[in-house]
């Protein structure tokens, strides 16, 4: 489990140091599979990803199983619960009001001498959605359904293609299909796993090719959004999920063990880290852990990720424990001070930040409203979650008034010259009359 280490240690810094130069390591076995299955796919098509559905995921799966029937959509709302569906519709209510407000506006400017310049932003026509199946489609992300299609709603994306794997059965969990179908989103296709990203990046005979690709994933889907990216565009490479805890003797062992907790349970590659300027803390949550590990279902996968990539860091004060925070930039980051609106001015690196004892990571993983999909493995210092502009483009426009021409013109000409480029300056030159 966590052992305590002082960051005024050797020990301290170095484990510190290992986290802020955190790789996601890809063997080239998986590389090399994944590259044959993009071939097969880019290839072969509905007959590939037929090939491979059978393979890993439902043995008796045919072509025309493909695409979810709308049968299918409309027998997914008798199996599942009133509960889900009020929890569902809430969900939607609050990440829509949040997204709203990221919709950027094109815009226009102009200058005295009749030049007129701007921003046009248009939506991506196809978007293209995986949502993992979770254990054989027991365990389904109804949450990666809302968190990916409504930003591409907001953004204005005409047609929105949702891959997600079938059970042994062939069909969908039916929580995954009422969550699809309450955001609007209807076309729907049994695939799972790297075929499906193929598909989404290629086309087949039933799969529509697309423009951009989002979505979490093993790491073959990772592997696989790696290698299409720049054939179709990606949200972004995500690693093992990640939390990291600032807390001061304000805070509850109770809260912050249970915290650290939902994080590792993801998987046996995903990170908890605590930074505590509080000695009791230190001393309490180790044994808290002990304590709630033996109640959860998953605690082998919990104590792997804790042994192998958690953290429990005493420091001296906030202050070292922003800093930190800041050279770590973990995809999630949580605020368990007495007050945390205080310390938020010191952190400038972070995917999203929990503010508070009654905002745990899983408030933002449901229902808060901001995103979910964020950057990991410390690309929070240069990117940002997923949200509508993740599905926009932004086209500049230009145009030049004869006046505004022959106030540039020479100096485009001398410009393009001294890069040695003599047709752009013919280009101008042939204008000047």
């Amino acid at each position: 489990m966590l052992k305590p280490v002082s960051y005024n240690t050797a020990e301290g810094k170095n484990r510190v140091d290992s986290l802020i130069h955190r790789q996601f390591e890809i063997s080239s076995q998986d590389e090399a599979e994944v590259k044959e299955i993009l071939e097969q796919v880019r290839g072969k098509g509905d007959q590939a990803v037929v090939q491979y559905t059978r393979q890993y995921d439902a043995p008796d799966f045919e072509v025309k199983n493909l695409a979810v029937s709308k049968q299918e959509l409309k027998a997914a709302y008798s199996k599942v619960n009133n509960n889900f569906l009020l929890s569902i519709k809430k969900a939607i209510l609050h990440i829509e009001e949040f997204h709203m407000h990221q919709k950027p506006k094109s815009w226009i400017m102009t200058r005295e001498d009749g030049s007129v310049l701007g921003q046009m932003i248009r939506p991506v026509d196809v978007a293209g959605l995986y949502v993992p199946g979770g254990k054989g489609g027991e365990t389904p992300l109804v949450s990666s359904v809302l968190m990916n299609s409504i930003p591409a709603k907001i953004a204005g994306v005409k047609r929105i293609v949702i891959t997600t794997p079938p059970d042994k059965y062939g069909a969908i969990n039916p929580y995954l299909l009422v969550a699809a179908s309450e955001v609007g989103v209807k076309e729907i296709y049994k695939i799972g796993s790297a075929w499906a990203i193929g598909a989404l990046a290629f086309g087949t005979e039933t799969v529509p090719s697309v423009d951009i690709v989002v979505g979490p994933g093993n790491v073959y889907v990772t592997l696989a959004k790696k290698m299409i990216a720049g054939i179709v565009g990606i949200d972004m490479v995500a690693g093992p999920s990640e939390v990291l805890v600032i807390a001061d003797d304000s805070a509850q062992s109770e809260f912050v063990a249970a915290d650290l907790l939902s994080q590792a349970e993801h998987d046996r590659m995903a990170t908890a880290m605590l930074i505590t300027t509080s000695a009791r803390l230190a001393e309490e949550v180790p044994a808290v852990l002990e304590s709630r590990l033996e109640k959860l279902a998953r605690r082998e996968t919990v104590s792997e990720s804790l042994k192998t990539n958690g953290l429990l860091l005493k420091v001296d004060d906030l202050e070292t424990a922003a800093g930190i925070a800041n050279r770590i930039a973990p995809e999630h980051l949580e605020l368990l001070v007495s007050d945390p609106w205080g310390l938020l001015p010191k952190i400038r690196h972070a995917g999203a930040i929990f503010m508070g004892s009654a905002t745990p990571e899983p408030i933002g993983d449901y229902i808060a409203g901001p995103n979910h999909v964020l950057p990991t493995m410390g690309t929070a210092r240069f990117s940002s979650a997923l949200g509508v502009e993740t599905f926009m483009k932004q086209t500049s426009l230009i145009s030049y008034s004869r006046e505004a021409f022959q106030k540039d013109a020479d100096d485009v000409i001398r410009l393009a010259e001294i890069e040695g480029l003599a047709a752009h300056a013919e280009s101008i030159r042939v204008r000047q009359g």
